[in-house]
């Protein structure tokens, strides 16, 4: 359907929102069809530089309401398992944000597909008696492997692991790092598993015992996430398996339903964290690199939880440790994906750094013990200079 758009001969002044789309953007007349990212991917981002892809900000679960605010005669395009015996498609993998917004849609247009897993939770169903058109494209769906994984991955992967404890409940992030953490989680017990994006490692987890949901506060008994998005494998897993939940990522990132959830443990990624402990996750040497996701979602929500564990992890260096990314303060026009208020544990292959609770003199020393070690006399003398450090920590080396 996508790739038909740009033939449409009456296309003027619309609108196509997508999120992390998984094909390349259309090539088609920003007067025509303007073409707005919900977060930035690998197919969006050079769009987005140029200048011919817009970028909606937003938290994850605030998606549908903001879309209910900025479109009106909302078409849904979406892709969907075959109809059941009842009438009903399934979104499949991916609820998001189109779950919500089906009620009010003026149009809705099916891409049925039979590979599509057809999976349960909430509004994910789709009758056939509110589509106005449909078509079938049996194509292979969108497959992501795991990550190759570095030394440093495993530092921290083994690091956040022993932070989790028997019993926990997760949300597990996008990248390589949070994907090294569950490779030190086999022998964890009793896991549950409460996330925006589902990611392959869970089977494993399930398979060997170690996540079986039972001590979820919501949802017991189920996986809950908003989008699952890996190999087959993780696909064939979540087909027609009720014991996973594909929630609108309006219900499974709202802080509400967070806090409800006790002894959660939050892992989400980061670029680079300032000794006031603000993290930028959106940009790199001041440009749009993705976007927000639902990490403001659960640093907020996890807070609010009893014995939660909001964690923030990052490589201490880039650039073949050239460059520090724990830094004195974040440079000019750095996007702040979580505030100084809400960020927790900071971890490095160096170590974790605890921030909750601790003075902006506490932070600045726990940061610079987890920073690369050629780093650590240059931050301490910036921290000095900069007031974040009192002067008598600091002495020179001559």
């Amino acid at each position: 359907m996508l790739n038909a758009l740009p033939g449409h001969p009456h296309l003027s002044g619309n609108r196509l929102y997508r999120m992390l789309p998984v094909y390349p953007t259309l090539d088609v007349e920003v007067e025509r069809i303007k073409q707005v990212s919900l977060f930035l991917g690998a197919h969006d981002r050079p769009g987005f530089h140029q200048g011919t892809i817009d970028l909606l900000p937003n938290h994850f679960s605030d998606i549908p309401s903001l879309l209910q605010i900025a479109t009106a005669n909302r078409v849904i395009m979406a892709a969907v398992s075959p109809m059941d015996e009842n009438g009903y498609f399934s979104l499949g993998t991916s609820v998001s944000y189109v779950g919500p917004l089906l009620d009010e849609a003026k149009t809705i247009i099916l891409e049925v597909n039979e590979n599509m897993s057809r999976t349960f939770g909430e509004q994910n169903l789709i009758h056939i008696s509110q589509v106005t058109g449909l078509i079938e494209n049996h194509v292979k769906v969108h497959e992501v492997g795991n990550p190759e994984l570095s030394d440093k991955d495993f530092t921290i992967g083994q690091t956040i692991a022993d932070i989790i404890k028997n019993g926990d409940t997760l949300q597990v992030g996008i990248g390589a790092m949070p994907n090294a953490v569950m490779e030190f989680l086999k022998n964890h017990r009793d896991l549950g598993i409460y996330t925006e994006m589902l990611p392959d490692k869970v089977v494993d987890l399930y398979e060997c015992g170690a996540i079986t949901n039972q001590n979820k506060e919501l949802y017991k008994g189920k996986f809950t996430a908003t989008f699952a998005l890996g190999t087959q494998r993780l696909y064939d897993f979540i087909h027609e398996n009720k014991n996973v939940l594909m929630l609108p990522c309006n219900v499974s990132n709202d802080i509400r339903n967070i806090a409800q959830l006790d002894n959660l443990v939050s892992v989400n990624s980061t670029v680079e964290v300032d000794f006031l402990g603000q993290c930028n996750s959106e940009t790199i040497n001041g440009k749009y690199y993705s976007s927000s996701g639902g990490q403001a979602d659960f640093s907020k929500g996890v807070r609010l939880t009893k014995n939660g564990r909001g964690i923030i992890c990052l490589y201490s260096t880039a650039k073949n440790d050239t460059i520090s990314k724990i830094v004195p303060t974040l440079p000019q026009g750095t996007v702040i994906t979580t505030s100084k208020n809400d960020v927790d544990i900071i971890v490095t292959e160096y170590g974790k750094a605890e921030l909750k609770g601790k003075t902006i003199q506490e932070r600045t020393k726990a940061l610079i013990n987890i920073a690369h070690p050629k780093f650590r006399e240059h931050l301490t003398f910036e921290a000095t200079n900069r007031g974040f450090l009192p002067q008598k920590n600091f002495y020179s080396v001559l």
